[in-house]
């Protein structure tokens, strides 16, 4: 496995792998691997150029692997690394095909819930006759609210869930409180999913150029471990054409397993108990 692995340093000890990663940094040199460091903190305050200061130049392909970023973000990394002769492994445009729900969401129309979204600023709510717009192709019923990357479903009442979508007045209450509690972070604009009762937790799948190299549970349950169908899903993955991806899938109370989201692996938590070298070991040399 000789690759190299773009990681997070640790804000406090900038030489060494931020400690949220270390195992996986480790996994990486056993297999043979190299581990170069990034500043995230430097690329989210917008300069690029330092947060890759410490990567060596000259490397050729590098996967990342570390804190989440926005697109903006992604695209200036991998300039600053084009910069210093180093190609990242998922282009920006892959990144933002796999990581944001209008990149992936047609492609996986089949097997996921019905969703509409519309672009957003921080801090400004669409007021209720576009979200009544918005929202007419959906069924009545329940649906989910969540912007292009990450719902709130810890405030589950307040800012994730409306009993029925063709309520405007609290579908808008939602999305309001939903946009103030994510602030600066609101990431593209708002999505609304039709909601569906899933059985017996979710399950992540991780695919490397198409093809699914590890199962394993879902970040916030690590307990919990769904054994998931995968055919249906395959030539969805295969189809989107993004290198690096994982499916969070649930199986729907009718038996099928269902797509709850789409990410792009080098952004992926990795959950508690799963061995990483299980994931690394499947990475090509390019």
């Amino acid at each position: 496995m000789p690759v190299t692995i773009l990681m997070c340093a640790d804000p406090l000890n900038p030489r060494r792998v931020d400690e949220h990663f270390a195992r996986e940094a480790e996994s990486v040199r056993a297999l043979g691997g190299s581990v170069a460091l990034i500043d995230h903190d430097a690329l989210q305050q917008g300069d690029a150029a330092m947060a890759a200061h410490r990567v060596p130049r000259d490397l050729g392909t590098a996967w990342y692997r570390g804190w989440m970023l926005t697109s903006v973000q992604y695209t200036a990394l991998a300039s600053a690394l084009g910069a210093r002769g180093v190609t990242m492994a998922v282009p920006p445009d892959g990144y933002q095909k796999a990581h944001e729900l209008p990149g992936w969401y047609d492609t996986f129309a089949g097997v996921t819930p019905a969703s509409v979204w519309l672009p957003a600023r921080p801090g400004t709510p669409p007021d209720k006759d576009r979200l009544a717009r918005l929202v007419r192709p959906l069924a009545k019923g329940p649906a989910i609210v969540k912007d292009y990357v990450k719902s709130r479903k810890h405030e589950w009442d307040d800012a994730c869930f409306v009993p029925d979508v063709t309520d405007v007045d609290r579908l808008h209450a939602v999305v309001s409180r939903f946009v103030e509690l994510q602030g600066d972070f609101l990431a593209g604009g708002i999505v609304v999913r039709e909601f569906e009762t899933y059985e017996g937790g979710e399950a992540r799948v991780w695919w490397v150029d198409g093809e699914p190299v590890l199962v394993g549970p879902h970040p916030d349950t690590p307990e919990v471990r769904p054994r998931p169908l995968t055919d249906a899903v395959a030539p969805c993955v295969r189809s989107l054409g993004c290198r690096f991806i994982t499916t969070d899938l649930a199986r729907r109370a009718d038996g099928t397993w269902r797509v709850v989201e789409t990410g792009d692996g080098q952004v992926s938590d990795l959950p508690t108990g799963t061995e990483p070298a299980d994931l690394y070991l499947s990475f090509p040399i390019r």
